[in-house]
Parts: structure tokens; sequence; C-alpha cells
């Protein structure tokens, strides 16, 4: 009993002097309000709330409101009727049309299902604030913003505001397997306790969801897409009804990674040949099975016909019949295909960055209207830095959706911080010049230039069992910044990181300017101490952490060799009409002007060209030079970072603050092996001295070399 009043005692004083922050609330940290004039505003919405209608979500607001106001004002809200004193009114446009002018009628039918609209309503003299959509979904995303505003001290009870999301399926990919090992995953474990499922219902799957749902996030895809075919089975279905169910009043759909060869591998077939009536028979019936227990499923994400995965090519067919016959069986019940473009020939006859192009171009307008083709941000994958995929522009009668990673495979992995939203904002503005002269290719993945409406923007998740979910507490921006980005990809990248760092951090000047100088820098630094001037594909084989510019060996382009292609003349990948041509993939306009190195942004300068090691930059320094000062420059830049970082000591939490600077350290490291190990290398092809402006490369090239990592996180199985 004593050492029970003891731990009773312990704990009191825990909560009375505060938890450290260990990131797992994310950005739905509800602090309490400081600014005496915000807090005068808000609080008397707290204390008189009104729901138009009772449903599941309106529940999860109920709940959500509760949390905020304990954390902002430390009291209970107050629920009232609408006969009583009500200053924020909750509901649908429906549930609130008598009070509803017509001019807000229109407004708010205009913003659709998911949109929402908030502002003042005056009735009977009186003055109330009121959230409003068109679904209940819509009134969720339309409370999270307001909870947000409140949090960023930018919330105005005079003014009004409407918005709703330009995509229509905003999605987490998650390669997360059955076993719970997480493919690129170095957060942890999966989440997803499927051994326990059914029966034991984990907590943090709700908190997921709220975090997700305050992004607008509205469709999951549970399992990796080299699929196992056991999560289709009967057992495994309801497991995933659980999850779907818990998601639903979150607005979350739930999709499944679907094996080709499930047919063979579950139905004791012999074929998974699509056009094979027992093959579509057993199709239709597993899909049948799925939607009488989850009767909103999503549908089916595929990866086929890539690095050993079974496909339609298997059997004569090819990408359109194999996803049409899933397609079919899907559409009875409203279901998509979500089928990825990253194919490349198992037998090495073109240069991946062709390879998408040539295999689903002469398919455009042959995919059936509930498939969507899932395309990389870049053609080759992932890489720190790729222009933009050449299937945005290329193809124009066939759905497509964007991939982004959000895990950092080749970006330092949860040991750096690298803030992506730079990178997918420099993708997104890009000019395609196809459909339109305009067009970009976020006008593409919108269907504002392409005319689609089925529009998807994915995301493979960097989401895990570690405490602060992302193992890198920076790790989560980049999932904050794709959320937002996935609601309306047309975000500037600094706006949504001052959104993130006031959310995470706090108001205090000095820290939002900091912090902000960190990531805005980060992205560029790490592409400068890996892969600066085009350079690509140099991490180490299968883990893909750290350098392995010497790659060789096996299978040519999963080697290193094959892109950088260095030899005594020169350095790059000649994708030239004197090479392997990718870029007669693009529009005319971007081919004629990056065929010129001269013309080419230097940026991606090495990608499609080979060029001779005294190569004249902009700058007049030849490119042996500017490898040199690039690679430097980033070493420099990591340290810039961790010394604006230290000088946050005592500003923010100091488990925060402590967890970020042991990491910087690292990345400081990780930045001078880059460095190093990639200049020593390279200059035994260039034999030319390094540039007297920069640090000298230290350590030893073979020691470099010797570099084992086989227990790297997110290795990839073997089945």
């Amino acid at each position: 009993m004593k050492n029970r009043i003891v731990l009773i005692l312990f704990f009191t004083f825990l909560i009375s002097q505060g938890f450290s922050k260990d990131g797992y609330k994310l950005w739905l940290d509800y602090q309490p309000i400081e600014n005496s004039s915000l807090s005068n505003e808000v609080k008397p919405l707290f204390g008189g709330i009104y729901f138009f209608g009772k449903n599941p979500t309106y529940d999860l607001i109920q709940k959500e409101l509760e949390l905020a106001s304990w954390g902002f004002f430390n009291r209970e809200p107050e629920f009232k009727n609408l006969n009583q004193e009500s200053h924020l009114w909750i509901g649908t446009r429906s549930e609130l049309s008598q009070f509803l002018g017509l001019d807000h009628q229109a407004k708010i039918k205009d913003l659709g299902d998911e949109g929402y609209w908030r502002g003042p309503l005056n009735h009977n003299g009186e003055s109330h604030y009121a959230i409003i959509g068109n679904t209940p979904k819509g009134v969720l995303y339309g409370v999270f913003d307001f909870l947000r505003s409140i949090q960023t001290e930018t919330f105005d009870s005079t003014t009004e505001k409407s918005d709703s999301p330009k995509i229509k399926l905003r999605m987490l990919n998650h390669w997360d397997n059955l076993d719970r090992t997480v493919e690129r995953g170095y957060a942890g474990f999966s989440i997803w306790d499927w051994h326990r499922l059914p029966g034991y219902v984990d907590p943090r799957y709700i908190d997921y969801a709220r975090a997700n749902a305050s992004l607008g996030i509205n469709a999951v895809s549970l399992t990796n897409v080299n699929a196992n075919a056991w999560v289709l089975r009967e057992d495994f279905i309801e497991k995933v009804k659980v999850l779907a169910d818990l998601f639903r009043p979150y607005g979350i759909q739930v999709f499944l990674t679907a094996r080709f060869s499930a047919p063979i591998e579950m139905g004791n077939l012999e074929t998974a040949d699509p056009l094979d009536p027992e093959v579509r028979k057993f199709w239709k019936e597993r899909v049948d099975l799925i939607y009488k227990e989850i009767p909103d499923f999503g549908g089916f994400l595929v990866k086929a016909n890539s690095e050993g995965q079974p496909g339609p090519h298997e059997y004569g067919r090819n990408h359109a019949e194999g996803a049409n016959m899933l397609a079919e069986a899907l559409a009875p019940h409203e279901g998509i295909v979500i089928w990825r473009a990253f194919v490349y020939s198992h037998e090495i006859d073109e240069d991946r960055h062709k390879q998408a192009n040539l295999e689903f171009e002469p398919l455009d307008g042959k995919f059936l209207d509930n498939v969507i083709i899932q395309v990389k941000n870049g053609a080759i994958d992932f890489q720190p830095r790729e222009p933009f995929h050449p299937l945005f522009g290329a193809v124009e009668k066939t759905n497509l959706g964007m991939e982004f990673q959000i895990t950092q495979e080749y970006l330092g992995q949860a040991t750096q911080l690298v803030y992506l939203s730079p990178m997918w904002e420099e993708v997104l503005q890009s000019p395609t010049y196809r459909p339109t002269s305009n067009a970009t290719v976020a006008s593409i993945i919108d269907g504002s230039s392409s005319n689609k409406n089925l529009t998807l923007m994915a995301g493979v998740s960097n989401i895990g069992t570690d405490r602060n979910w992302t193992g890198h507490l920076f790790g989560q921006a980049n999932w904050y910044a794709f959320g937002k980005l996935a609601w309306d990809p047309y975000l500037n990248s600094s706006e949504i990181a001052k959104e993130w760092i006031d959310l995470t951090f706090g108001q205090n000047p000095e820290v939002q300017r900091n912090i902000s100088s960190i990531m805005q820098s980060s992205h560029e630094a790490a592409v400068n101490y890996m892969t600066p001037l085009g350079l690509h594909h140099l991490m180490g084989r299968s883990h893909h952490y750290g350098p392995g510019p010497w790659v060789e060996g096996g299978r040519a382009d999963w080697t290193s060799v094959y892109y950088h292609r260095a030899d005594s003349q020169g350095i790059g990948f000649d994708r030239t009409s004197t090479g392997s041509n990718a870029l007669g993939q693009y529009a005319p306009e971007i081919a004629s002007n990056w065929s010129n190195p001269n013309q080419i942004p230097e940026k991606f300068l090495l990608w499609f060209h080979h060029v001779p090691w005294d190569f004249k930059l902009k700058s007049r320094r030849t490119l042996w030079d500017e490898i040199g000062l690039h690679y430097d420059s980033g070493v420099k830049s990591a340290r810039e970072m961790k010394r604006n970082w230290d000088s946050l000591e005592g500003l923010i939490d100091a488990e925060q603050f402590s967890h970020v600077s042991q990491l910087l350290a690292i990345q400081i490291q990780e930045a001078e092996w880059w460095r190093n190990a990639c200049l020593l290398y390279f200059q035994t092809f260039s034999n030319l001295p390094f540039p007297e402006e920069i640090e000298k490369p230290k350590g030893d090239l073979e020691y470099f070399k010797s570099l084992r990592f086989p227990f790297a996180p997110g290795i990839r199985p073997n089945w």
C-alpha cells in the first residue's frame, strides 16, 4: 500500500509539472492559449456548442472539442440545446437550411461532399459562429481547420472561410507486411497488430485516424505493394473490417494491395490469366466477400510485373487487361483499381527512365474509368531529386495519380532532417506543356487540365510504432505537408512549414524563424551532399543507407555505376537523342531546351547528359570543381542546421530539443561520409585536384567500400 501511495504521489507530481513532449500528440497538441484576446474571443464558443444532428462523425467531433477545450482552457466544454444560449453551431447545410440565406446555401452547396464553410451567422438578432458542410465529413474537416486556426492564433470570428479539396483520393500507402515488418520503414514496426486483431483494438488506431482526418487524408492502403495474398483471406478480411469500421466516421476508406497471383495461391487455380473465366470468377467472388464485410471498401492497389512481382505479362496480356479485370469486379460496388506505373522489365532492354512510358503510353484510353495509374514523381525511384515523370503530359485519356514517398528511403531515412515539401512543390509546379501549353503536373493530377474527375495523390507512409510515429520528429512535418498538398497541390512549402512549426513548437518568433530556416534549406542540403547536379542512384545496395557510387555487379540497373557512368572523359547518363533518348518522352518544348547541356537547369544536368570533367557551368567553374563545391556546401549546410537548432536550447521542450540535436549530429557525420566517399571515388576518374575552396575529403576509399549494413531497418524481406 505504501508503494502504491508513493507511485500515486509521483504521477501526481508529473502531471503537475507537465510531461515532456515525446511527439505522440503530433500537431494535435492543444496547448493552453496564452494570447488573452484570442482566449476571450474563443472561450465563449466552447461554452455553448450545439450540434444540429446526431451521427458517429458528430460523436468524434464532440470528443475532439472536449480534448481541445481541456487543452486550451483546462475545462469541459458545454453542449447546449438550440433554445439555450449557444454560440458555436455545428451541422450540415441541410440541417441548418432554415437558418441560411440563399447566398450561403449556394456557396456551401458548391463546396461538394468534403468542403466546409465556417464563419459568423446572425439569427434573430443573435450572433453565432457556424461550421457547416454538405456532409458530416465536410463538417469534420471544418472543425479541424477551426481548431488549427486557434492553435496558430489566426482565428477571427468575424471572417468567413470556405475550402474544399482539389484532389478526390488523398491516400497513405503503407508498405507494411503481415508480420509487422515495414519495407522502407524507419519508425519501428507496423502499427497494424494483425495477430491480435480483430479481438484487440489498439487505441493508437484512433489517434492515427484523427491525425489523418485533421489533414483531410481520406484513404489508406494498409499493406505492402509487394503484396501477400493472405490479406485477402476471410480471417484477414475480418481483421481489416475492424479498422474500416474505426476509420469510417473519420471519412477514411480502406484499400488493400492485391497480389496478382492470388487465384493460384488462394483459389487453387493453375493460372492468373486476367482473361480466363475462372480467374475472373475468383476475383468477383473475392470482391463480393470483401464488400459484404466492408460496404465502403475502397478497392485494390496493385504492383504488377515490376521487380519480380507477378502480373498480366506472364500470360501475354498487358497492363490494361490486368487492371480492367479487377476493375470490372469492383465496379458494381463503386470500387477503384490503383495500378502502379512503377514497372520495368525484368530483362534490361531500355533505360528504366523510359520503361513506364513504353508500357503505358500505347494503352492510353484502354483502361476502364475506375482505374487510376499511380505514377511516381520521377521515373527512376524516389531519388533525392528527379525531373518530373514524363507520363505526366504524355498520357491524356487515362486517370493519372501522383505517388510521393514520405518515408525517406533515399534521403537519410530516420536519421536525417529533410523537409520534403520543397521537393514535392518543385515537381507539382513543373510545366508539362501537355495537354495544354500552361499545364503543370499539379493541374494534371487535380483534373483541372486533364479533365478527369477520378484524381489521386498517394504518399508512401513513414508511420510506425515509435512513440513519435515517424522515427525523426521532423518526419511528422513530411506527413503533415503531404496531407496539405494532397488537399491543395498549389500550396506553398514555406507556409506549410510555418503552420506545422506553430502547431508543434508554438509562437516564439525566434523559434519559428530558426526552425523555418532549417526546414527550408534541408532538402537542398541533402541533395548537395548526396546527389548534386543530377547525379542519382548512388546509395548502397539493398539497404539504401549511405553512399555506394561504386556498387556494381548483378542486375545493371540496380547498380550505381549504371547511372553515373563516370569514366576518364566525364560523368552522367546521356538521355538525349545520342543516348537513350528518354528526353524524347517529354513535350517538345522541354526536350528541345533540355537537350542542350548549356540550357538545361543545372540541377538536372547529369541526369540527361554525360559531360566532360572540364565542362564549364554558368559559374564559369569546371564541372569537377562544381561537384566538389556542391558536396562541400551540403556538409556546411548540415552543420549550419545544427548550429541554428542548438541556439534554441531552453526555448523549446527539452526532450524535443535533445532528440533533434542528437540526430542532427548524426546527420553531419553522414553528410561528411557522403561527401568524402563520393568525391574520393569520382576523383579516381577525373584525376583532378579538389577545388581549393572546399574542405578536403578525408578517409580511405577502400574503407568506405568495405562498410556493410545487413541489419539496417526497412530492408525488403525475402518471401
